[in-house]
């Protein structure tokens, strides 16, 4: 049974209603949805699906507890930009592991993202380490981190340097060509498109140059 905080309809309610509607809160939101009868087919398309996201939710676990450069708050506010400027609604951990989905169905090699770290962030000398957790250890051979004011305007690219299996990075460089002292940028980095990790972005990062 349905069990109301006020009238159906208005505020909210949580259960099934005669196995038609079911109500439920879902990310802060009051939902419903059409009654289903649960199942769990096994189909060789749905377990290879299950298999995708199990091993996308154990990399991201793996990362959370790496001793050395550990999946911190930095980085799950990336992957919560990400979600925001892909006009989703769902958590960090949703996206990380979307994303390590979409680019497995593609078949391409996913990759996780996490220790991200600033040495600088001047316009003359940035410094930007960003670690990396691959399904397939040293596939990412080639990529570009990506500048911009807002999350969905990254237009300025820079070319990186990538340590095989371990980590991309900007090396102080001066980017006095598209950065203002003073004004919020937003960072990202993306597999080039030829490289068999394309489609593995990282998350939107955020810093103030000075």
């Amino acid at each position: 049974m349905a069990k109301l905080k006020a009238p159906l309809l208005s505020l909210g309610a949580r259960g099934q209603l005669a196995k038609t509607l079911v109500f439920f809160p879902w990310k802060g939101l009051n939902v419903a949805r059409e009654y289903v009868v649960p199942s769990n087919p096994k189909t060789a398309l749905q377990v290879t699906q299950r298999g995708y996201m199990t091993a996308a939710v154990a990399l991201v676990h793996a990362a959370q507890a790496d001793a050395t450069h550990p999946m911190l708050s930095i980085d799950q506010v990336a992957y919560s930009a990400l979600a925001s400027a892909k006009g989703k609604i769902m958590t960090w951990f949703n996206q990380a592991c979307k994303l390590y989905v979409d680019v497995a169905v593609a078949a391409k090699t996913s990759v996780l993202y996490h220790g991200g770290v600033f040495g600088a962030t001047t316009v003359g000398a940035f410094e930007f380490h960003l670690y990396i957790s691959e399904e397939t250890p040293s596939d990412l051979a080639a990529g570009k981190f990506y500048f911009g004011t807002s999350k969905t305007n990254l237009i300025n690219s820079e070319a990186c340097d990538i340590n095989p299996g371990s980590y991309v990075y900007i090396n102080v460089v001066d980017l006095s060509a598209f950065l203002t002292a003073g004004t919020k940028y937003y960072v990202q980095f993306r597999p080039d498109s030829g490289d068999p990790a394309v489609g593995a972005d990282s998350g939107i990062y955020n810093f103030v140059a000075s």
